[in-house]
């Protein structure tokens, strides 16, 4: 494996963090307590071409992969404005609609989703069953040319911010009559769609929704893929993506946390004149937190390689233990800073128990640390199905 990045990487990676830094913590803070949305951001993120850098240039993108997208995702975040819907929408959906969608699909939405005009959001987690697919509630039903969609679904990201939403459903396939997934692009203004607002506690500007679907009608054209065949292939090709690029903002979070406490313990003194970090008791804590760090940005790098590289099963593996390293080293690196700064540590001033919300719910979504390792335990160890 080549450590060393590209140049055109390298050159990404330092416009990314200097765009993130002229926004910053405060912004992020700001528009999470205020209600509104980081739009400012995003729409000048798109307009330089960082949303679209996975998406292929004939359809206005950058013609990377995945690899750049973690890029972009770990430096905003590293600058303090860890944006949930780059995972969404450029790395689900966009990939999602660039691999299983129609030549129409690909036309329509993916130069909006390049710069940054559209937002597609992403819909399988329901109350019920969870986001395990063979149990979705959530039913498509053939009414002549058209689909009619009835289920719910919960904790949906930026609902109120996008346009549309890929929504998972089931379909009932002729030739079996057994259920099969499909996926769906629905206009977030459908007759029959409604959404409502969770409230939530973790500070963030992206809001988490409710849906209900009742009876929504879809043309046939908002089926992705040519037949039905395509869904479960395009619902797989949204998960590797999705990990890897919550892993790179859960590192990129880290270092943020790390280099606020570590600014702070390097300059603060208390005792004799020395400052607090030349105490093991302060510098070991950090220093371990960014150790674990540094270890999840290796597994990212490795799993977005493997994932460019079209080595699928490999990179579901090392997508899935790069986000597991990288939920619990964002979460300690936050906490570690937080008790390294002190009663700072917990003012909005100081900017990092602004974030221990976000890091917490990064153990739990979009996959738990205890079904990664369930994973892991079956198709790394060869252990028998747990559930």
């Amino acid at each position: 494996m080549n450590f060393d990045p590209t140049p055109e990487q390298d050159q990404l990676r330092d416009a990314v963090r200097a765009l993130g830094r002229r926004y910053g913590h405060s912004y992020f803070v700001e528009k999470a307590k205020s209600g509104g949305h980081t739009t400012e951001l995003w729409h000048e993120a798109g307009r330089l071409g960082y949303l679209g850098v996975n998406i292929p240039t004939e359809y206005g993108g950058g013609g990377g992969g995945i690899t750049e997208l973690a890029i972009v995702c770990e430096e905003l975040a590293a600058a303090g404005c860890p944006l949930l819907l780059l995972v969404v929408s450029p790395a689900i959906a966009a990939t999602v609609i660039n691999k299983h969608g129609t030549e129409e699909q690909r036309k329509r939405h993916l130069p909006g989703l390049a710069d940054g005009s559209q937002k597609i959001v992403f819909a399988i987690t329901e109350p019920d069953a969870g986001s395990n697919f063979h149990r979705l509630g959530t039913v498509a039903r053939r009414d002549g040319d058209d689909w009619l969609l009835s289920g719910r679904k919960v904790y949906i990201s930026g609902v109120d911010e996008a346009g549309h939403v890929l929504v998972v459903a089931r379909t009932e396939d002729s030739a079996t009559g057994k259920l099969k997934p499909a996926l769906f692009i629905v206009p977030t203004d459908a007759p029959g769609l409604e959404k409502s607002r969770l409230d939530m506690e973790i500070l963030s500007p992206e809001n988490q929704f409710l849906l209900f679907l009742d009876d929504v009608r879809l043309p046939a054209d908002a089926l992705v893929g040519e037949s039905l065949d395509a869904g479960l292939p395009a619902l797989f090709a949204g998960l590797n993506p999705e990990r890897i690029t919550v892993a790179a903002m859960g590192a990129g979070t880290g270092r943020y946390a790390i280099e606020r406490a570590s600014e702070y313990t390097a300059t603060r003194k208390v005792w004799g004149g020395r400052s607090i970090g030349s105490h093991q008791g302060v510098a070991h804590p950090l220093a371990h937190a960014a150790v674990q760090v540094e270890l999840a940005r290796l597994m990212i790098h490795k799993a977005a390689t493997l994932y460019d590289a079209g080595r699928d099963l490999e990179a579901g593996v090392a997508g899935n233990m790069a986000k597991y390293a990288s939920g619990e080293a964002a979460a300690l690196a936050v906490d570690t800073a937080v008790q390294a700064l002190g009663g700072a540590g917990m003012t909005t001033e100081y900017g990092v128990a602004t974030l221990l919300g976000a890091v917490r719910a990064g153990r739990i979504a979009p996959v738990s640390r205890e079904m990664i390792l369930n994973f892991v335990a079956q198709h790394v160890l060869g252990q028998e199905k747990s559930y």
